[in-house]
């Protein structure tokens, strides 16, 4: 009997984290749901429980913040006492911050834009690389380049860090593991992208769930 492949999501309540949470649990993998947001993780599992796919894999819900270092570090250790590793850790969380001149620009805003897109980051790979290790496993981040683009200052800088920090790791475990991906989504009608391009024509953006499916299917024919 083919074991289980198990998948950690962060930021899995909405987007494409959903969406990667979703299609992955459809294609029989058992996904570790990680949002703040306790509503969007219970709409994520009561959709995959509508499909009701014989072969579907299983959700586990883990409302907690990213930014929470006790908190992620009791669930990556629960996740080694359970399942032992992981095959796949997909990083989608993120804060976006509104947009704004950087002259102007609120000072809780930077600090929870620091927080979440970098520090958590930053936090998180020690944790998690021993679970891949184990799992022979894949780490995916997503990358939205902004920096530099008017208005974006926060989000750009902190996004370009964080996507700064995923690739030295990438170049760092190249021949020792864990791999490390670095992908480049296509534009989607987001809640995120609709507060950056309010009034944007949304029909001509590709679905979450058909880029979590062609990004799935890129990473893990390689993996």
């Amino acid at each position: 009997m083919t074991q289980t492949k198990l998948a950690l999501v962060t930021g899995a309540s909405r987007g494409l984290g959903a969406a990667l949470a979703e299609t992955l649990a459809l294609r029989g993998w058992h996904v570790v749901a990680v949002a703040r947001t306790v509503g969007g993780l219970e709409e994520l599992d009561d959709r995959v429980k509508a499909h009701g796919l014989p072969g579907a894999g299983a959700l586990t819900l883990a409302p907690m913040d990213i930014t929470s270092d006790d908190a992620m570090r009791h669930l990556c250790l629960s996740i080694h006492q359970r399942w032992g590793g992981l095959q796949l850790w997909a990083h989608a969380a993120i804060h976006a911050t509104p947009l704004t001149p950087a002259g102007s620009l609120a000072q809780k805003d930077w600090e929870k834009a620091l927080a979440t897109n970098i520090r958590a980051t930053g936090q998180l790979i020690p944790m998690v690389e021993p679970l891949l290790k184990i799992g022979q496993g894949t780490a995916v981040f997503f990358d939205d380049p902004r920096a530099g683009q008017k208005f974006f200052g926060a989000y750009g800088a902190s996004k370009a860090a964080q996507i700064a920090l995923a690739g030295s790791w990438q170049a760092e475990t190249v021949k020792i593991g864990p791999r490390v991906v670095i992908a480049s989504p296509r534009p989607m009608p987001t809640a995120t992208r609709a507060r950056f391009f309010p009034g944007e024509d949304r029909s001509k953006l590709v679905a979450p769930a058909t880029e979590a499916n062609r990004l799935l299917d890129e990473i893990l024919s390689r993996s």
